[in-house]
């Protein structure tokens, strides 16, 4: 019978969160990993190819978790306004409760390695990025608007604004200030009633 693993998959992937997010990207390898949670460095490969999967799985264990949230607070109410508001109030709350994993996500896919990810990285990523611009397109049609501007419109309002917002304090290594979440939905929604 085989004997379980000693560490966590969790625990591992927490350990490259707090890597990235001191970091960056070039700072989580399979030998700081290990470091970081006391293992032996073989130990990490029993759970990841390599250096590629387990930077793909920390990219998408963090915006999946992120993503879970988000579209939750999209579809909170049949007042389409509300739920782009709450999405917006979701975007800055979570990097609020979870500033490490959203240094994380300041840099992009592609710093973390996705151009040489497995296909089942891949597809789950493209997944996850379908299902964004299907929930931009179905809020601009619930709020009645349609083309391409309005596409622009909604996703500056529901993810570019609130994402600049939270990015400018993370970057400057300030917390969020405690009106963000408010100033936020105070700028999606007008965005969404002039649309």
């Amino acid at each position: 019978m085989a004997r379980p693993p000693r560490f966590a998959l969790s625990q591992l992937l927490d350990a490259a969160v707090e890597l990235a997010a001191e970091h960056g990207p070039s700072g989580v390898t399979m030998s700081a990993v290990a470091a970081a949670v006391g293992a032996p460095s073989g130990s990490l490969y029993h759970r990841f190819a390599g250096r590629t999967a387990l930077l793909a799985e920390v990219w998408l264990r963090t915006v999946e978790g992120f993503q879970e949230g988000y579209f939750e607070a999209l579809e909170s109410s049949d007042d389409p306004r509300a739920g782009g508001r709450a999405a917006s109030r979701h975007v800055v709350a979570w990097s609020r409760a979870h500033p490490q994993e959203a240094a994380l996500l300041l840099y992009g896919a592609h710093e973390f390695g996705r151009d040489d990810w497995s296909d089942d990285h891949l597809r789950r990523a493209d997944e996850g990025n379908m299902q964004v611009r299907a929930a931009v397109a179905a809020l601009a049609g619930a709020l009645g608007v349609h083309g391409r501007l309005a596409l622009e419109r909604v996703s500056l309002a529901i993810i570019d604004l609130p994402l600049s917002l939270v990015r400018r304090h993370l970057r400057a290594g300030e917390p969020l200030p405690p009106h963000a979440e408010d100033l936020a939905e105070e700028c999606t929604d007008a965005l969404l009633a002039a649309g």
